[in-house]
C-alpha cells in the first residue's frame, strides 16, 4: 500500500497479539512504526498507566519523527470482575484503557499530519457482557464513547474512529462445531480481521468516516441464541 510509505504509525500494545499484528501490517505497507507495551521487547517499554511514561514516549516520538499520521490505541486494560476488583484494579483499567489513549490524542494534536487519524480498538463488550468483567468493559465502554467525542473536537484535522472486536483467537485456532456456528460468519476471528480494518480507517479510501465505531464480530452480536441452539445447551 504505496500510501502508507513513510508515514509514522504509533501503535500502543504493539507487543503481541492483536497490536503486533496491526504494528506488522504497517511495517510491511512501507510506515515507520513506533510500538508502546508494557511487555519487554525491541520497543518502547512503559506502563500506559504512567503519565510521566506518555510524556516521554509522545516526546520521543516526535523527536525521531517531527509528526504523526496513525494512533492507534489498542493497549488491552485489566479483566476484572465487582466481587474480587479493586478501586486501585478499576482505576487501572481505565487509566490504560481511556485516559492513555485521551492524553496520547492530547500530547500528539499538535504534530498530526494533514490526513491523520486515530483508531481505538474497542470491544464488543461495548454492548454486552460476560459476569465479572466490569473493569474491562467500562474502559471499553469508554473508549467507545471517546471516539465520537475526539472526532467531533478535531474534526477537520483528524479521523477518530473506533473498533469493537468480537472473539478474536490470537493464535489463529480454526475451531469447528457450536464455537464456529454460534457466529453468522461461520468461523472465529483472527487478528488479520481487525489489522485489515485498522489499516483500511487509516486509507484515503476511508476518507469521509469518522466517529464511526465498527463491530467486527462475526456478526456474533446479532444473533439469538437460545438453549439448544448451534449445538450449545445451558448447564448449571
Amino acid at each position: 500500500m504505496e500510501e502508507f510509505k513513510d508515514k509514522v504509525a504509533v501503535v500502543t500494545g504493539g507487543a503481541q497479539g492483536i497490536g503486533k499484528c496491526i504494528a506488522d501490517e504497517f511495517s510491511k505497507a512501507g510506515a515507520r512504526v513506533c510500538v508502546i507495551d508494557i511487555q519487554p521487547g525491541n520497543h518502547y517499554v512503559g506502563d500506559l498507566a504512567d503519565k510521566s511514561v506518555l510524556e516521554d514516549f509522545a516526546r520521543k516520538v516526535i523527536q525521531e519523527h517531527d509528526k504523526v499520521d496513525f494512533l492507534i490505541n489498542n493497549a488491552l486494560p485489566v479483566m476484572r470482575g465487582i466481587d474480587s476488583c479493586s478501586y486501585e484494579e478499576f482505576q487501572y483499567a481505565l487509566s490504560v484503557g481511556v485516559t492513555a489513549p485521551f492524553y496520547l490524542s492530547k500530547l500528539f494534536a499538535p504534530y498530526f499530519a494533514k490526513g491523520a487519524a486515530i483508531v481505538n480498538i474497542s470491544s464488543s463488550r461495548d454492548r454486552m457482557s460476560q459476569p465479572q468483567t466490569e473493569s474491562y468493559t467500562a474502559a471499553k465502554g469508554g473508549i467507545a464513547a471517546l471516539t465520537h467525542a475526539l472526532a467531533v473536537s478535531l474534526a477537520g484535522k483528524v479521523r477518530v474512529n473506533s473498533i469493537s472486536p468480537g472473539w478474536i483467537d490470537t493464535s489463529y485456532t480454526v475451531y469447528t462445531g457450536p464455537d464456529a456456528i454460534q457466529q453468522p460468519a461461520g468461523r472465529v476471528g483472527n487478528p488479520m480481521d481487525i489489522a485489515s480494518m485498522v489499516l483500511y480507517l487509516c486509507s484515503d479510501k476511508a476518507g469521509f468516516i469518522t466517529g464511526e465505531n465498527i463491530c467486527i464480530d462475526g456478526g456474533m452480536t446479532h444473533q439469538m441464541i437460545y438453549h439448544g441452539d448451534n449445538g450449545w445447551s445451558l448447564q448449571d
